[in-house]
Parts: structure tokens; C-alpha cells; sequence
């Protein structure tokens, strides 16, 4: 006998209960069979299968007894004769099917609710993907579960029901926070030279700061890399929220380099005082044979205090997205907007200077306006920094990516998610640079190339050995190729032989390429990615407690550190679309040379000559 329940909407059009007349009676479910003898390891294996069992014919389970010896359940329908009784077996711990009375006389359960629907059974459903997805937002999880399981559940048990499927896979936030130890001294033990430490504060020891450093990515910075720090933040949404920080660099093709990692409380002067401290230390050793650092940050007032009292002779520089920015938005004026831009990339203090005249006619109001943005910390003319080309942080869009990924996870796996993502970053890099045969990384052979093409409109004069004067229809500029510099400043600004300058090697016989900077090099970047980044053994092979954490003052003992007290308040967090194309310089406005209007060059202006 087959005996079919109502499909409620599609959803049970495969699901029957299937009975026959033999000594064994057989329910089966979703190819999930339950017989009399069945065994199961243990009576919640028992119970979970009979809820499993219960939502997908659409019946509601009623428990008789549960114990440490039996199970019985039957249809909570008043009448109906459905029953199982599961009970122990003898001497070993598994459970057996004893009876089976599998007649369902009534018609089930006639609405999408179901009583089994628990937050434990939707926990159990998604664990799955979300293994695979922790970004598996509530809202999916009770559509998918109302398309595959034909049962609605509310958004907070969908919600409930990831957070405990997230606490089954990779532990509890509190958890997370009381392995740092352990995680730090997993750290130094399996990449040796690595720099990783937390702190805690209070005497509670409430968690306050963790840093961390790899070797390879302080081998990499202070052998290959240029002298350029790139310095942002980005909040935390999780449960006890915080703030990520970052110190990184650029390599030598232009793609970001993480060299420091830090998680904090909250963002204040102290801790960024404290994270420019600890990279500090992390450079103190190294720092008398490297050139002057250039850092590139948003200049908040702390980081700004910070980095004068730890790196002093440092250059600080505006990103100019921030910057920007703001200009845009104090003065909405497209045209205006433009010509800042090209202020901006104006090489010379003349250059600049005439394009501030522009913008004066325009408006008197950029006056006050520079005053609070001094152009020494963003315009190339006056910056005595070298950013070589480095405009925008490129450390905000990874930062904020890092956020929005790990903002669910607990600290510790929030940062191996990290560290697996810069081995796989490591491992690509190291192959990619072993297939290149060039003298220059492609970037730069690029540039290179475009400023050998431009040479050929030149004409070059040759002062000395080193010295040439190199002649155009625009302007004459004066190259010294012992030194590396002309006088259009771009060579100086940007590390590579300007168009001037490659037509002054040209002319002497010299290869353009070899008169790059170091940093430029495919030699470079394959050395900024020789070491490695060590996988760290599980978490069930750590010690729960371990040395590395440091207390409020700063005594380094075996603690165990709690959650911060600041908690994610109730409701929706506020979130903040923060867009690729934000990161990116904005698209050029042409102006017309003949008519002088907006949106068409010269070339294809109409007015009549």
C-alpha cells in the first residue's frame, strides 16, 4: 500500500510514505529508509533521523519517552497509529529500530509551519553550504529551505540557525579570542622570524590589540620592495566589532604587498600609536640601510601623531581618492574637478601654480579649501616624497574585502583566512615571476617601452659624458643620466627613464632598461616572493593556553584572554557600499583647446576655425 500526502505547493511531489503487508514494515523517505533492526550509533542520531523524517512527509512528531535506553515517538495527530520504539542494545552503545507501526491514517500537516522545524534542524540543513559560503545571508537560508524542504521558517531562526552552524565549523567568537596565545606562539614556532603578539588589558584581560607579521613578507619588504607604506583601516561587523589594520607595500609589477597585520578594540590615537610602534620594531633593524620611507594614508589626527613620533623623517602623504574626494564634494564643479587632476599631476611648481590660477578664476573659494589640504601633502610638485606613481590606497579596497569576508568568523579564523589568501598569493606570484625572461617586470616594461617611442620626436644634444640637452617644440629639458635625473622631474618622481631621458641613452648607446630602479626588476620581484609562508598545524594540536600574550602591563604571562567589552548593538548594522571603481583615479573630462567647452577635444571640435 502507497499512501501519497497533500504536495503543499509542489514541494512534496516526491515525497511518499511507502508501506507493505511483509513481517518488516519499511518507511521511506528521500531515499532514507527506516526498518525494524535499523541501528544507530547513539538515540540524538535517532531522534535527528526521525525529525528528518517527520519534516519531509509532513507529518508532526510527538515523543513518548527518550532515555538513556529507549526512544518512542508517534503522529501527534489524535487517531492516527503511526509509532516507532527504538531502544538500546544490549553490552554496546547503538540503538535499534524494535517496533514500526508505519499506517499514517491522518492527512499530515496542512501548512508550510512544522513543530520539527527547530533552529538545531535549520543549523544542521545549511552547515553544508555554509562550509562552502559563510557569506550564506539568513534570508537565503529560509528560501532554499522553502524550496527544498517545503517548510517556512522565520528570519530569526534562519538566523540563529547559521549562527550555531558557524560555531559548529569553526568555533565560538569567545573561543576564538581564547587561542590568540596559542595561535601567536603557533605562528613564531612554524615561521620563524615572524613577528606575532597580543595583548590584553584589565583585569578581566579583555582582548586589545593582536599583531602580526610573516618573515616572508618582512624578508620580501625590506630586500625587493620599494620604500612606500601604504596605512588604512577597516571596521569589524562581527560580534565584539573592532578594527583592522594594515600596513602594506607595493612589489615590483604594482600589486599590493600585506607586511603587517593588526586587529584592535576600537580605533584611537593609543592603538595606532601602538601599531606604528610595532612596525617600528619590525624595521628597527633594517632601517639604517633603506632609503626614506614614503607613507600614503587619509592622515586621520592619531595616525598623523603616530607616524611623526616613530617615523620621523618619513614622507606622510594624502591618498588622493580622500582628497579628491572632497574636493569634489565641497565644490561640485566637474571643470573645476579636472583641472584639480591635473594639478595634482603637475611635476613642476610652474605647472602647478598655472593650473591654481585656473581654478582662482573659477572659484576664490579654493583658497580656504588648501589651506586645510596644504598641496606639499598630495601634489606631486611639492610632495618630497616618492610615491613612484602611487596616487590612491590600494590597502582600502583589500581591507575592505578582508572585512566583508571574515566579519562572521571568530579572530583566529578570520586571520588563517588571511594567511591562507597571502600563501595562495605568495605561491602564484613566485610562479608568475619565474616565467618572465625580461629585465623589467611587464608593468614597467610597458612604460619603458611607451617612453622609447616618444624618444624619437626629440632632438638630443649632448653636453658632456652624462649631461644632454634634449630639444622638442614645447620645451628643452636637461638630462644627467650619472645621477638619474631630469629636469621635467618625472624620472626622479617615478623611477623610470622618462622619454627625455631614454632619448639621451639612445643616443650614447645605453639600454633604457638598465637604467631603472632596482625595484623595477623581475630579479626584485621574484626576491620579494623566495620565502614562504608556513601552514600552521589544527587548532586541536595547540595548546589552549600559550605564551605571547602580554598584560595591561605588559608582563608577557599565560592568560586567558576574553572578549573585548564593546558588542555589535541590536539591529541591522548600517552598511556601506564601498565600490571598486571608488579606488580608481575619476575618468578624465576633455577639454576643448579651440572652444574651450567640455566633453570633445580639439581634434573633433565643429566650431569653425
Amino acid at each position: 500500500m502507497t499512501l501519497l500526502f497533500p504536495s503543499f505547493g509542489g514541494y512534496m511531489a516526491n515525497h511518499s510514505l511507502v508501506l507493505d503487508n511483509s513481517s518488516v514494515s519499511t518507511v521511506t523517505v528521500a531515499e532514507q529508509p527506516l526498518v525494524i533492526g535499523q541501528e544507530f550509533p547513539d538515540v540524538e542520531t535517532c531522534r535527528r533521523t526521525l525529525k528528518d523524517i517527520a519534516i519531509a512527509m509532513h507529518f508532526d512528531l510527538r515523543i513518548v519517552k527518550s532515555d538513556r535506553s529507549r526512544f518512542i515517538a508517534k503522529c501527534s495527530k489524535e487517531g492516527c497509529p503511526w509509532r516507532v520504539h527504538v531502544a538500546k542494545c544490549p553490552g554496546v552503545p547503538t540503538f535499534t529500530v524494535r517496533t514500526l507501526q508505519g499506517d499514517h491514517t491522518c492527512e499530515g500537516v496542512q501548512n508550510l509551519h512544522h513543530q520539527q522545524a527547530s533552529v538545531g534542524w535549520v543549523a544542521r540543513s545549511v552547515e553544508a553550504r555554509i562550509r562552502d559560503n559563510p557569506q550564506y545571508k539568513p534570508r537565503e537560508i529560509l528560501q532554499d529551505i522553502r524550496d527544498q524542504h517545503g517548510v517556512a521558517v522565520s528570519y530569526m531562526q534562519a538566523w540563529r540557525g547559521k549562527e550555531r552552524s558557524m560555531a559548529a565549523l569553526h568555533g565560538t567568537f569567545e573561543e576564538g579570542y581564547r587561542l590568540l596565545p596559542a595561535y601567536c606562539e603557533q605562528i613564531r614556532k612554524t615561521n620563524p622570524g615572524s613577528i606575532a603578539s597580543v595583548v590584553a588589558t584589565g583585569q578581566e584581560n579583555c582582548f586589545q590589540r593582536l599583531f602580526i607579521s610573516y618573515r616572508a613578507s618582512i624578508y620580501g619588504f625590506i630586500n625587493a620592495c620599494r620604500p612606500l607604506v601604504e596605512l588604512d583601516r577597516a571596521h569589524l561587523k562581527g560580534k565584539y566589532l573592532g578594527t583592522l589594520l594594515c600596513a602594506a607595500a607595493v612589489d615590483a609589477d604594482d600589486a599590493l604587498f600585506p607586511l603587517a597585520i593588526a586587529v584592535v578594540d576600537t580605533e584611537s590615537d593609543d592603538n595606532w600609536m601602538w601599531f606604528m610602534s610595532e612596525l617600528r620594531k619590525l624595521l628597527g633593524v633594517n632601517t639604517e640601510n633603506m632609503p626614506r620611507l614614503t607613507i600614503l594614508s587619509e592622515r586621520q589626527r592619531g595616525l598623523v601623531e603616530a607616524v611623526e613620533t616613530h617615523f620621523p623623517s618619513a614622507s606622510h602623504g594624502f591618498c588622493l581618492r580622500f582628497v579628491s574626494e572632497n574636493f569634489r564634494d565641497t565644490f561640485k564643479n566637474t571643470k573645476l574637478v579636472n583641472i584639480f587632476w591635473n594639478a595634482v599631476y603637475a611635476l613642476t611648481a610652474a605647472e602647478f601654480e598655472s593650473k591654481i590660477t585656473e581654478m582662482i578664476e573659477i572659484s576664490q573659494d579654493v583658497l580656504p579649501w588648501f589651506q586645510q589640504f596644504p598641496p606639499y601633502l598630495w601634489a606631486v610638485a611639492y610632495f618630497d616624497g616618492v610615491r613612484y606613481g602611487h596616487f590612491t590606497l590600494g590597502v582600502t579596497e583589500l581591507l575592505y574585502n578582508w572585512a566583508l569576508e571574515c566579519h562572521e568568523l571568530p579572530i583566529v579564523q578570520m586571520m588563517e583566512h588571511i594567511r591562507q589568501q597571502m600563501i595562495s598569493w605568495f605561491s602564484d606570484r613566485q610562479d608568475m615571476g619565474m616565467r618572465w625572461t625580461s629585465i623589467l617586470v611587464p608593468s614597467a616594461e610597458k612604460r619603458i617601452l611607451e617612453a622609447i617611442a616618444d624618444a624619437h620626436c626629440y632632438q638630443v644634444l649632448r653636453a658632456n659624458e652624462v649631461e644632454f640637452e634634449i630639444v622638442s617644440t614645447e620645451r628643452t629639458n636637461i638630462v644627467d643620466i650619472r645621477s638619474r635625473e631630469c629636469s621635467c622631474r618625472r624620472w626622479q618622481l617615478y623611477g623610470l627613464p622618462c622619454a627625455h631621458a631614454a632619448a639621451a641613452l639612445i643616443s650614447c648607446g645605453h639600454n633604457a632598461h638598465m637604467f631603472a630602479e632596482p625595484c623595477f626588476t623581475v630579479q626584485s620581484y621574484r626576491m620579494t616572493y623566495s620565502q614562504m609562508i608556513n601552514p600552521i598545524p589544527d587548532k586541536s594540536q595547540w595548546r589552549d593556553q600559550g605564551e605571547g600574550a602580554e598584560g595591561g602591563g605588559g608582563a608577557r604571562v599565560d592568560i586567558i584572554i576574553h572578549p573585548p567589552k564593546t558588542r555589535r548593538p541590536p539591529g541591522r548594522p548600517k552598511k556601506k557600499v564601498l565600490r571598486v571603481e571608488n579606488f580608481k583615479r575619476p575618468k578624465r573630462v576633455v577639454q576643448c583647446g579651440r572652444c574651450h567647452m567640455l566633453g570633445h577635444s580639439q581634434k573633433k571640435c565643429t566650431m569653425p576655425i
